[in-house]
């Protein structure tokens, strides 16, 4: 892979990364609920399912997947059903409910386990790098190499972007503590359900 190839190839992923996900939402949400330090577990956990859609990807099952559209309809609504639940009870919970309910909904397991639902309840992900890979692949030089560090300059990539999300939530809470507490729930569980109206618009088709 020359060094044309990869920028070319960077310079893509940079540009599907631009347009906010539910992944960055739920970034968002955890961060402003739970401190960014804590919500790197969100992180983990969407780089955690990336890493298994690139591998199936990559050795070739995206096909056999993509031909059960039930199966994709299914994990995609799971996972929608999944961060509406959790943002409506945000939005419902009183204060009162705040102090005890974070040592449990914002365990770093749960952190872990939203990021990484969110990102695998997008399956036709797997189709997406199935497709995306093969254009940036030299045959003439190692594939597995290659697919290597495809997937290391997405997940890269991929962990920035959320970061930065991360970084200016709390920021923004910080500043504006005062004005954000008294609704900090609310403003979590819009997050959460805005990443679930995301994730159920999402489609990649090829």
């Amino acid at each position: 892979m020359t060094i044309e190839i990869w920028i070319a190839y960077l310079s893509a992923v940079l540009i599907l990364m631009i347009t906010p996900g539910p992944s960055q939402l739920l970034m968002l949400s955890n961060t402003l609920g739970s401190g960014f330090k804590k919500s790197v577990a969100t992180i983990a956990g969407d780089l955690t399912a990336n890493s298994l859609q690139m591998t199936i990807a990559s050795v070739g099952l995206a096909s056999i997947l993509y031909a059960s559209q039930y199966t994709f309809t299914v994990i995609k609504w799971l996972g929608v059903a999944y961060l509406v639940f959790m943002g409506v009870r945000l939005i419902r919970r009183t204060p009162s409910e705040n102090v005890v309910g974070d040592q449990q909904a914002k365990s770093i397991k749960t952190l872990y386990m939203q990021g990484f639902v969110t990102s695998a309840s997008n399956p036709k992900a797997i189709i997406f790098f199935a497709a995306l890979f093969p254009q940036f692949l030299d045959p003439q030089e190692p594939v597995a190499l290659q697919l290597l560090i495809l997937g290391l300059t997405y997940l890269t990539i991929d962990g920035i972007f959320l970061s930065v999300y991360g970084s200016l939530a709390e920021w923004i809470a910080e500043r504006f503590k005062s004005r954000v507490s008294k609704n900090l729930d609310r403003i979590s569980g819009s997050f959460l359900i805005g990443a679930a109206i995301l994730l159920g618009l999402k489609t990649v088709e090829y």
